[in-house]
């Protein structure tokens, strides 16, 4: 080409969440049938739209205003639902005006980072949602900036590590917080979200929350909104319908903006978003239609309610089989619906296996380990997918210097949920044992 076309940046955008389908593609070209754990779809794993809720869909659809456009920050109904929805908790109070509609929460987070100062950081998790750590780095021409979240202590934050790096690195902006947690699963209890504005108010820094999976938590555990805590602080939250619902097909999210007028700064970031929506026209307004409608439907509660408690049991079965394998480190989930296994140190190694009896098979995964610098997480995840056709995703791929892989709790079918996580857990300990 006469010139670069990529700016310094672009090529830290990967998703191995669905980059990972393309192996699996190549086994099922074989004649194997594929179990799916790599990414969040329960609609995949043959979750059941309720009927009533396909009937409000259906209804809208017959309406002309459904085909039109919609305000350009989302339909004011719907944003007016929501808005009451958020003050209903008694925390920091919003209007209609302070939530902007998005197709979907990655193109909200991409137009978050976009605008941004290349010099000024975002801090998130570790390991991290891609969607996130990849905008973020993109963003700033440079690596993502984490804080750990301790499998050693049910995976809750690091904040003394979080402290630290804030204080260390003033190009630090602000701090992403992803609660319930993908890809670990866990709930923040209110303490914690305390403490993460607490570090905000001494630095001087912007909140933001991905709560997209705020009403999927179960076994007694609840989810605290960030607009609870933060006071008078900056913050922005990320929400959406795709897993809730579940319609993550419809590509619908938004913000909300708390305390816009805090912050001279973030005032103008808020207006930034809301002029670059103005370009685009709108979002999809179907979508935005629907949502109060079902949520405020009479058999929405019970339906959510008796779905978290299915992701609880599956949660529960999980632990059953796999918490006490040697070699792992398991902790059982609260929220969301994946869970991150983390082997322990040392324990993988270079030149361990499983066994493949089929010759084809067997060349394919050989042909994928030619990759150079590959971590050993990514191994054994590539073992996995060719010997047992289980696709999960490895966690060096969340932008993490820990080892181990994230599975889902989506599996609807408790036959099949417990035979492919009793075959994950055969193939953990004959691949922890083998060595070629």
């Amino acid at each position: 080409m006469r010139q670069l076309l990529l700016r310094p940046g672009a090529e830290e955008l990967s998703y191995e969440i669905r980059g990972i389908v393309k192996k699996a593609r190549q086994i099922e070209a074989l004649g194997y049938s594929m179990t799916w754990e790599n990414i969040g779809d329960p609609i995949q794993k043959s979750n059941q739209v309720p009927e009533w809720m396909k009937e409000i869909i259906a209804d809208l659809m017959k309406d002309d205003k459904t085909y039109g456009y919609a305000d350009s920050k989302g339909v004011l109904e719907t944003r007016e639902f929501l808005a009451n929805l958020n003050n209903l908790r008694g925390g920091t109070q919003i209007s209609a005006e302070d939530i902007l509609f998005f197709n979907g929460l990655g193109d909200a987070i991409a137009k978050l980072y976009q605008f941004l100062i290349p010099t000024a950081r975002i801090i998130g998790p570790s390991p991290a949602y891609s969607t996130h750590s990849s905008a973020e780095a993109a963003h700033a021409n440079a690596a993502p900036i984490t804080y750990k979240l301790d499998p050693d202590n049910q995976w809750l934050p690091d904040m003394e590590d979080l402290y630290l790096k804030v204080r260390y690195n003033p190009s630090i902006v602000g701090i992403l917080i992803i609660n319930p947690d993908n890809p670990t699963g866990m709930v923040y209890p209110k303490e914690v979200l305390e403490a993460f504005v607490k570090i905000a108010e001494e630095f001087n820094l912007l909140l933001i929350t991905d709560e997209i999976y705020q009403n999927i938590t179960y076994n007694g555990i609840t989810s605290v909104p960030l607009a609870e805590v933060i006071g008078d602080r900056p913050a922005i939250s990320l929400k959406g319908i795709s897993k809730e619902f579940p319609w993550p097909g419809s590509r619908c999210g938004w913000m909300e903006f708390y305390n816009r007028e805090s912050s001279k700064e973030f005032s103008k970031l808020c207006k930034t978003l809301e002029n670059a929506k103005m370009i685009e026209v709108c979002s999809t307004i179907l979508p935005q239609l629907a949502i109060p409608k079902i949520m405020s439907h009479p058999a929405y509660f019970a339906y959510r309610e008796e779905a978290n408690q299915q992701i609880g049991k599956r949660s529960d079965w999980m632990s059953e089989i796999l918490g006490d394998i040697e070699g792992i480190k398991f902790n059982p989930t609260q929220g969301a619906f994946y869970n991150t296994i983390v082997f322990e140190e040392g324990v993988l190694k270079e030149g361990q296996f499983l066994p493949i009896e089929d010759e084809k098979l067997a060349a394919l995964r050989d042909s994928w380990m030619e990759e150079e610098n590959m971590p050993l997480d990514k191994k054994f995840v590539y073992h996995l997918l060719a010997a047992e056709q289980i696709c999960v995703v490895p966690i060096s791929s969340f932008c993490s210097d820990l080892r181990g892989f994230r599975v889902t709790l989506l599996e609807e079918n408790e036959e099949v949920f417990k035979n492919t996580f009793r075959r994950l857990g055969k193939a953990i300990k004959q691949y922890l044992r083998s060595e070629s």
